[in-house]
């Protein structure tokens, strides 16, 4: 199980949440390939930290799907299935419709500026075909609206939902495409004019035209 020596260990965070952080982007980006087994000496080593919180995040990636854990059998990460698109992306478009309503009325001449310079970032990217970098921007992008909806469990459940899609996109080579340019900017129009009505089927559309390319 070949393991990085070079990561991020970030200070001010737990060992738990370190280490889930840490192996999550690993199964999300395939450091860790589908049905690999997972050794917990060897992860607490490479992550410099003990056992115990590698077990507790080996277990909550569990309760997220990302691993299987058998009693008295290997750990393993569990495979991709492409076809968990259409299980994904309409729930989360969902959710982030809502969470465009509740963000509304919180919404200031700041985080409209921020929104605005996220997209240029996002346009910049998919223009110069940074696939990758374009759809870190695009999550950056509808994580200032998340953020402001105020509402932990729709952050939570996007959060979990948000990584299951990334790794599709990492080994299904999902694109976006350019047409999502232009609905962030159509989304922070309606923010400024508050169309509640209107954004949330906007929002939706920005998500669910992912299951068509696919």
């Amino acid at each position: 199980m070949p393991i990085p020596i070079d990561h991020t260990k970030p200070v001010r965070t737990t060992a738990k949440l370190h280490a889930f952080n840490q192996l999550q982007q690993w199964i999300i980006d395939g450091t860790l390939q589908p049905d690999e087994k997972l050794n917990d000496i060897e992860l607490a080593q490479a992550l410099g930290v003990s056992r115990t919180p590698i077990r507790e995040s080996l277990q909550l990636l569990e309760s997220q799907g990302f691993v299987s854990m058998q009693p008295g059998r290997a750990t393993q990460v569990t495979p991709v299935e492409p076809e968990d698109i259409y299980n994904l992306l309409p729930p989360l478009a969902a959710l982030q419709a809502l969470a465009a309503e509740l963000a509304t009325p919180n919404m200031d001449e700041e985080i409209l500026n921020m929104l605005e310079e996220k997209n240029k970032e996002f346009a910049t990217a998919l223009q110069a075909k940074e696939f990758t970098k374009a759809l870190k921007i695009d999550e950056e992008f509808h994580q200032l609206i998340v953020d402001r909806a105020n509402n932990p469990y729709i952050f939570s459940m996007v959060e979990m939902l948000q990584a299951h899609v990334r790794r599709l996109y990492y080994y299904e080579k999902i694109n976006l495409r350019e047409q999502s340019i232009e609905q962030h900017q159509e989304l922070i129009q309606l923010f400024k004019d508050k169309e509640v009505s209107k954004l949330t089927e906007v929002m939706r559309a920005n998500w669910i035209y992912t299951i068509e390319e696919f």
